[in-house]
């Protein structure tokens, strides 16, 4: 379960599969995987139920970087994405930090949005 760190109208999203991963059921910093809406807000933009592409922008398991420190956070955290293979975010603001990592994959308007960038 990761908590939804926009504004689309979700609230909880539980991961149910990573396209092209097989079977695994875990995900890091800047990964996009498939999940389904648990928790939303009545008038969103996304209902109880949906199925949404989603990527992590906070996790609590610490992630490692090229210069040798570690990055993590008080919670795991995601941002709902438009479609399958957009990069763009649903929302139109993104709420607390995000890891830099996401910049470095290509999610830059999710990064332009963002608070913070750690």
């Amino acid at each position: 379960m990761l908590n939804v760190a926009d504004n689309s109208g979700a609230k909880k999203v539980q991961l149910i599969g990573v396209p092209t991963k097989g079977n695994r059921k875990y995900v890091y910093l800047g990964e996009v995987f498939t999940g389904v809406v648990k928790q939303a807000l009545p008038y969103g933009q996304v209902q109880n139920g949906e199925v949404v592409r989603a990527v992590v922008v906070r996790t609590k398991k610490e992630t490692r970087r090229k210069d040798g420190s570690y990055i993590r956070f008080d919670e795991n955290a995601c941002v709902v994405l438009l479609a399958n293979d957009v990069k763009d975010p649903k929302g139109t603001r993104i709420f607390g930090p995000i890891g830099y990592e996401l910049k470095n994959k290509g999610f830059n308007k999710i990064a332009s949005l963002a608070e913070e960038i750690y």
